[in-house]
């Protein structure tokens, strides 16, 4: 029997009730949500940095799936490397053999991480974070885990024990042991583990909510401290590594860190198949997987699948051959001077900050009068508002899409395609001003959309 699935016919019959689809099916409050704020736009496809609506408008993408389309979308080698490991048919999954792929990757990846020795394949950063979690407790006969305020480490049980987003974690307790320091308090970091139970430290070098890097020395102080206690380092680099902030991981801005265990996703899927990997030393593999008895202590159904290790594998060629990693560097320096320079012009623009491809726009309370009676009608209504009045004219004004960093936060995070070049800084930038002119006017659209914003955040309490 010949089964027939068109899925371009489906698409073309049934692809406008998609917001129809979502409120009765899925998290019914997302369609909600972008209805509200306008972000309820059908895109046709995408390429590289730039999505086109059913009217053949372009939209830039400063987004990039929250970090996962490092290259861009529909980059040509990872798509052929994908058709050619479907094409190849491999006896994928068997659970009882060695592929290649996974082999190769791993070699691939821990090149660039010359002081790690072995790789574990799973599907997604949360999963990643969850087996260094594992991971440290086991190697280490310890309960405890320490993270820092405002992280975010992901969603599923144990990564959620180590979010510092209380909005995440209500209602989800009990949670593993844990107990959160302040990112850059090597003190208190100090006071936790003479305590003696803590098996590590998780930390994302750049923290996501907010954009706040570790100070200068922290991390590598952090490492020797935790050492000396017999604890581990974890470094979370699930949405700052694969070069998104000028270096392959952030944790390689400061000399001599050289993290336990490591965690990757996002941008090695080149955006098609979910992946994730945690790198760790030698000696923690070794005792996890102590004897044949083990051997299945810990594994993912899905780990280490072709087509995922294909798109790794593609995407890191990519990288090397493209020079991925300067061309961030660069270019995130020309976007971040550039925008660092509009602070002494507008009032409402508190701080530029970041490294690389990851850059932080913060809004702060202004000096004037008029301005800063609206910004605190605002601040009482949400903290945060601000940045989301920001946000929707960049895309219903200039096609540019963009979010804020956090809930209650005054902050833009630009996360975009690792690809982008001087023609879309100039495109951000320009908009950027437009709208902060408008913003600053005293008047406008903005303000007249804050209204709006502040009667649904009222409404929401």
């Amino acid at each position: 029997m010949t089964t027939e699935f068109d899925l371009g016919r489906l698409l073309a019959e049934r692809g406008a009730e998609r917001y129809e689809l979502h409120t009765r099916y899925l998290n019914h409050q997302l369609p909600r949500m972008l209805h509200t704020i306008g972000f309820d736009k059908v895109y046709e496809r995408a390429e590289g940095a730039y999505f086109w609506d059913t009217d053949g408008e372009d939209y830039l993408d400063m987004l990039a799936g929250f970090g996962v389309m490092g290259l861009g979308r529909h980059h040509p080698v990872v798509r052929k490397a994908l058709h050619d490991v479907l094409d190849a048919q491999l006896a994928d999954l068997t659970r009882f053999d060695c592929q290649p792929l996974p082999g190769l990757l791993a070699e691939k990846l821990l090149a660039h991480s010359p002081h790690l020795d072995r790789v574990f394949f799973g599907n997604s950063g949360t999963e990643a974070v969850e087996t260094a979690l594992k991971f440290a407790r086991f190697v280490t006969g310890r309960p405890r885990m320490l993270y820092c305020d405002h992280a975010f480490h992901g969603l599923t049980t144990g990564s959620l024990s180590v979010n510092g987003e209380s909005g995440f974690r209500d209602g989800f307790a009990p949670l593993l042991p844990d107990t959160a320091v302040p990112l850059g308090d090597l003190d208190a970091l100090a006071r936790e583990l003479r305590k003696g139970d803590v098996a590590a430290l998780i930390v994302e070098p750049i923290q996501g909510k907010g954009v706040h890097e570790a100070p200068p020395g922290y991390l590598r102080a952090a490492q020797e401290l935790l050492h000396r206690h017999k604890a581990l380092l974890i470094a979370d680099e699930v949405q700052t590594g694969l070069g998104r902030t000028g270096d392959f991981y952030a944790y390689q801005h400061e000399e001599g860190v050289e993290p336990d265990l490591v965690c990757v996703a996002k941008a090695l899927s080149g955006g098609y198949v979910p992946v994730g990997a945690t790198l760790g030393k030698d000696w923690i593999f070794k005792k996890v997987y102590s004897s044949m008895d083990r051997v299945l202590v810990h594994s993912a159904s899905f780990g280490s699948n072709a087509q995922a290790m294909a798109a790794g594998l593609a995407v890191l060629s990519v990288m090397e051959d493209e020079q991925i990693v300067a061309g961030v560097r660069a270019t995130g320096e020309l976007l971040r001077s550039r925008l660092a320079a509009l602070t002494d012009k507008y009032e409402l623009l508190a701080d530029v900050r970041g490294r690389g491809l990851m850059i932080g726009i913060e809004f702060g309370r202004p000096d004037s009068l008029k301005l800063r009676s609206r910004w605190t009608m605002l601040q009482a209504a949400r903290k945060g508002l601000f940045a989301q009045m920001v946000v929707v004219p960049l895309l219903r004004r200039h096609r540019i899409l963009t979010q804020v960093s956090g809930d209650h936060l005054e902050v833009i995070k630009l996360i975009p395609p690792l690809i982008i070049g001087e023609r879309e800084v100039d495109r951000f930038v320009d908009a950027f001003t437009d709208v902060m002119d408008d913003a600053h006017s005293g008047g406008g659209l903005m303000w007249d959309f804050g209204k709006t914003l502040i009667k649904q955040a009222v409404a929401n309490r």
